[in-house]
């Protein structure tokens, strides 16, 4: 199979200067043409396949409508909008147009549409429908770049007749009308592209600051793809879901650096809702998926434990057993007794089979995980399954990654071995610099970050880190988010918030101690999963501020720290903590789009919380106004309570 995957693999365009993703895609369309299919999205309650005929000419069209509209060389095309195959048609046509893509993600507000759209003076958009569209109006005169706004779909539309405002239908009617009028021109475009030319501008999660617009070329993206590749090969006969925000740069990394080159089908939920669900039924191949997602798949094995019978549960814990022995001889590179393979294989039967199929992740051959650190519990939880979860490293600047673990050789506590052609070191500040053809080409008008990130050749990630006798990369924190422990030590809060995570009940930890006497934390409880279970307990309760509170939700979270807690050095263990009234939300600027903790931003937010966690007091009175996505205002006036961690 793994010789199959490779002679798959090299049957691909080798990866060049002149090599640009519009004429890859030509290429690869030509190829397959109407006998393969190149997506697929449900619609309706039905998967609609799409071949790459369809897919070519639904680019070509709209490619040639942008031009018809005035779309040059180096103009700037941006999309918002759930993923679906016309967002996709959109860059592509964009690119092929010789254009550049700007991606927003789909929940952004106002003001975060407003200065990526301003900055990046993006000259078309393109909105999925009415919601995205109101966006785009409401910022329009204060972005006197925007040409026009483009939407997709027409519920809600009717009234909306401004001259600026085009359908997709009618920008490819466009398109169908300039090819009949020139119908050589979308080749000539193609062919006048160059690898070194923009492809796309990416912005970054901007954890403490604005975000920067990240350059990166055509052969940025394709060399990092067939690197990836090169280290875990695909077929063009398998399946991904493409379900991740196309703003964040992982999902372009696997639908474009790696889906394009290789051909396999990308897969179009119905809707966020139903992603879990439609990733089962279409059972990928490969899987990409930051650390929150499979977070969220254990607390639902973990929920549905907790739910069970005594004879499915002693089932599970049998099955776990067997499950975490073996993989912990695979982490080890022991050889495995042929009765525990034995084992594994009753284990399977009697329980991973079944818990893999209502994941999603029966087929997978390689699931992936990147963007934040994960957990070494949740990443033994996987590995119990039979399920092959690799970390990786990168960042929007080199294209989406650098680092990666390889088959046979997983350590939890690392991050991998970089890809080909990459090389990775470590600065005497302990920095982690890297050097590689994905290296991207600088941020959009600003030169003194550009300066400050890129010297000599090498990328400095502003990640702290080390390289372990294995030559794995253990990426240690952001350096700016390492806290320095009493005793002058050096410890990175993203691990001990991952551990407290692994806790179905625990939705979000902060992990607060940097100079200070001891490690106190933040948590914000799982609404649902708390919610369930203080209905079993008959608590009575009005909504999350109340329940966070409760004496009896106070006693459970301290229950789950301790176990957090345990094994742990002292000065490393959580002494206070105390249940946030709210979750840590994007909208209000805590997290990033991609769920990074905002931590400069927390603790000015939450100072009052955090003075009273090194204080003697045993609670903190809070006055303050919560603003919903829809615009609602609540003001809450409540104390929470201070806990300290019994021993």
């Amino acid at each position: 199979m793994q010789q199959e995957n490779k002679a798959a693999f090299r049957a691909m365009e080798t990866i060049t200067k002149e090599l640009t993703i519009p004429k890859l895609f030509y290429s690869q369309a030509k190829k397959y043409g109407k006998e393969r299919v190149a997506m697929r999205e449900k619609e309706f309650g039905i998967w609609r396949p799409i071949t790459w005929h369809d897919y070519f000419e639904n680019v070509k069209h709209i490619a040639l409508g942008l031009v018809s509209l005035g779309l040059e060389e180096g103009d700037k095309v941006a999309m918002i909008g759930d993923n679906r195959p016309e967002g996709l048609w959109a860059e592509m046509g964009a690119l092929c147009a010789k254009g550049v893509g700007v991606w927003l993600f789909q929940d952004s507000l106002i003001d975060e549409v407003k200065y990526i759209i301003d900055h990046s003076d993006t000259k078309f958009l393109v909105g999925e429908g009415q919601e995205e569209v109101d966006k785009a109006i409401s910022i329009r005169h204060e972005c006197p770049k925007l040409k026009k706004i483009i939407w997709d779909d027409p519920k809600g539309m009717r009234n909306y007749d401004e001259d600026y405002l085009i359908s997709l239908k009618e920008v490819m009617r466009l398109g169908e009308k300039l090819e009949k009028e020139k119908p050589d021109l979308f080749e000539e475009l193609i062919g006048k592209g160059h690898g070194d030319e923009v492809a796309l501008l990416f912005y970054t999660s901007g954890t403490t600051a604005l975000p920067k617009g990240a350059l990166l070329s055509h052969y940025n993206m394709l060399t990092m793809g067939k690197n990836l590749m090169d280290v875990d090969p695909c077929k063009d006969t398998d399946d991904y879901v493409s379900y991740l925000p196309f703003a964040w740069i992982g999902e372009q990394m696997m639908s474009i650096s790696c889906g394009l080159q290789i051909g396999y089908t990308l897969n179009f939920p119905e809707s966020r809702e139903t992603a879990q669900e439609n990733i089962r039924e279409i059972g990928p191949h490969v899987m990409f998926a930051p650390p929150r997602m499979y977070e969220q798949m254990t607390r639902t094995v973990q929920v549905k434990y907790l739910d069970a019978g005594w004879i499915k549960r002693k089932s599970y814990e049998i099955a776990s057993s067997i499950g975490y022995h073996v993989a912990d001889l695979k982490f080890g590179k022991k050889a495995i007794p042929f009765y525990w393979k034995i084992l594994e294989w009753f284990a399977y039967l009697l329980v991973q089979k079944k818990l893999k199929d209502h994941l999603g992740l029966t087929r997978v051959r390689n699931a992936y995980t990147g963007g934040a650190a994960m957990g070494p519990d949740h990443f033994r939880f996987f590995h119990s399954l039979g399920v092959n979860l690799k970390q990786i490293y990168g960042q929007t600047e080199v294209a989406g990654i650098s680092v990666v673990h390889r088959n046979g050789d997983i350590k939890f506590d690392t991050v991998g071995l970089p890809i080909p052609g990459t090389e990775v070191k470590i600065t005497a500040e302990g920095e982690i610099i890297t050097k590689s053809p994905s290296v991207f080409l600088g941020y959009y008008k600003n030169p003194e970050a550009t300066a400050k990130t890129l010297k000599d050749g090498w990328l400095y990630s502003g990640d702290r880190g080390f390289i372990d006798e294995d030559k794995h990369l253990v990426v240690f924190d952001r350096t700016k988010d390492v806290m320095i422990l009493k005793d002058g030590k050096p410890f990175a809060p993203q691990y001990l918030e991952t551990r407290l995570k692994f806790s179905p009940y625990i939705k979000d930890s902060w992990v607060i101690g940097d100079k200070r006497d001891f490690i106190t934390a933040v948590i914000c409880i799982d609404y649902a999963v708390v919610g369930k279970w203080a209905d079993t307990k008959k608590l009575t309760y009005t909504g999350y501020p109340e329940l966070a509170q409760k004496p009896e939700v106070y006693d459970l979270v301290e229950e789950q720290i301790r176990k957090a807690n345990k094994d742990l050095p002292e000065l490393v263990k959580v002494i206070k903590f105390v249940n946030l009234y709210k979750e840590l939300d994007a909208d209000d600027d805590e997290l990033t789009r991609t769920r990074k903790l905002r931590r400069e931003f927390v603790g000015k937010k939450y100072e009052d919380i955090v003075n009273a966690l090194y204080s003697k007091a045993d609670g903190v009175h809070i006055d303050t106004t919560i603003t919903y996505e829809d615009g609602r205002k609540t003001h809450i006036k409540t104390d929470l309570h201070i806990c300290k961690v019994k021993a």
